[in-house]
Formats: structure tokens, sequence, C-alpha cells
């Protein structure tokens, strides 16, 4: 078995990586926590007009954060993603519908839905899915507006130490361009990956993986389900 707790390195945006680290300990998990972000969220501006829009998407908390921050109005009904951004928004004021997975899930929800147009997808300068232009194809206008851009940040020494140690390493990864960050690095330690879809295991590449497990659905519950499951392993030394 291995002497110490294993490392539990989060690559998310510090609130995120602290909620989720959370909700972890909650469920009785015991791990040591390194929050080393992948990258940066920094609002740019300037603030879209949306005064002909009947609606806003949200394909991340952090869309969320930027629009507000950016001093954007709580009105209109945003479509989020799954359930994380969803309760951001419903956090910042705004009627929220989530569509509980990926972007095929927001654009299959909101074609459901069929709500009045037009609608505006916010997001930041990485962004992935087509969603405006898949929506456009099923005859809801739909707009993008770039509100937030997403620096590349170098891991922290505490990051580093823990891949070049010898006590097991459970890194959940949640998108394709994290995986492609973390990618440039090498691990030493035994290095136990969560993915959220196989794009994002598709995009770690060469990364040195003692075990890789892709989530059932992408989003945040079925994220903790399979970090779970590998921070438990990782206590028993079974890996």
């Amino acid at each position: 078995m291995p002497d110490a707790l294993p490392v539990l390195l989060m690559t998310r945006p510090r609130p995120a990586s602290e909620r989720f680290a959370e909700e972890l300990r909650q469920k009785g998990l015991r791990f040591r926590c390194v929050i080393s972000p992948a990258f940066a969220v920094e609002p740019t501006g300037p603030l879209p007009d949306v005064s002909a829009m009947r609606g806003l998407i949200f394909t991340s908390a952090n869309g969320v954060m930027a629009w507000r921050s950016l001093g954007g109005s709580s009105d209109l009904p945003a479509y989020a993603v799954g359930a994380a951004t969803a309760r951001a928004a419903e956090a910042s004021g705004m009627r929220a519908h989530s569509a509980g997975g990926s972007a095929d899930d927001l654009v299959a929800f909101i074609a459901r839905e069929n709500p009045p147009g037009p609608l505006m997808h916010l997001h930041g300068h990485h962004v992935t899915g087509e969603v405006a232009g898949r929506l456009g194809d099923a005859g809801i206008p739909c707009f993008n507006a770039v509100i937030y851009d997403q620096p590349e940040q170098v891991l922290t020494d505490e990051a580093r130490d823990a891949l070049a140690g010898d006590t097991p390493v459970v890194l959940p990864v949640f998108s394709p361009r994290t995986g492609e960050l973390l990618a440039k690095e090498y691990a030493e330690a035994p290095l136990l990956v969560a993915a959220m879809s196989e794009a994002v295991a598709n995009a770690l590449g060469p990364l040195h993986k003692q075990e890789l497990k892709v989530a059932r659905r992408p989003e945040s519950e079925a994220m903790k389900e399979v970090v779970s499951d590998l921070l438990k392993r990782a206590l028993a030394g079974d890996y």
C-alpha cells in the first residue's frame, strides 16, 4: 500500500477545483489536493449587444462568470451545457435550462425545445462544438460572442513535484485543450487519469499514464464517479 495519501491534481480554475475537491471530501474520500490551473480565465469584453436576443447559451461556468463580471444582465433565459453551468447561471439570477451533458446534447436539447430566436452563445477564445452554426442549420438563429480568454498557465512547482514523486496521482481532465497542455508534461509518479470524454483522452497523447478511464457521460457527476473510483484504488494500492 502507498505510504501517503494519493494526490488529487486539479487543473481547472481554482474556484471550480476547490468545489470539485470539496464534493469528493463530502463522500468520505481521503487525498491531498494540489491545485494548478492549466489556464486562466480573463474576461475580455466588450459586452456584446444582446438587446435583440431571446436567450443566452453557455458551454461552461467560466462563460457565466465572465458575462456577469462584464456587467451582463440576468434577464434572458440561459441554456447551459450541463448541471454545473446551469447552477452557475442560476446563482447569477438567470432562469437556466440544463442539457445535462456535451455540446452535442446542448444542440439537440435546444433544437427539441425550439425556443424563439435569436440566441447568443457566449464563450471563450478557445471553443469547440460549433454550437451556433449547428443551431442555425437546425433553423434556430444563433450568434457567437467571445467574452473571455484562456491563457495557458505553467504547472506549479508543487504540481510538478507531485508528478515527479512516487505517490499515486489522480488527475481529472475536463477538456481537450487541458489534455493538450498536459500532454507536454511527463509523470514519474503512478498517474491515474479520469477523462471527461474520448476527445479528452485522445488529446492527452503521449502523457505517461498508469491508467486512463473515461467518464460514462461528459458531465461533472460522471467525472466524480470515475475520480472516486480511482482515488479509492490509489489509496488501496490497487493500480
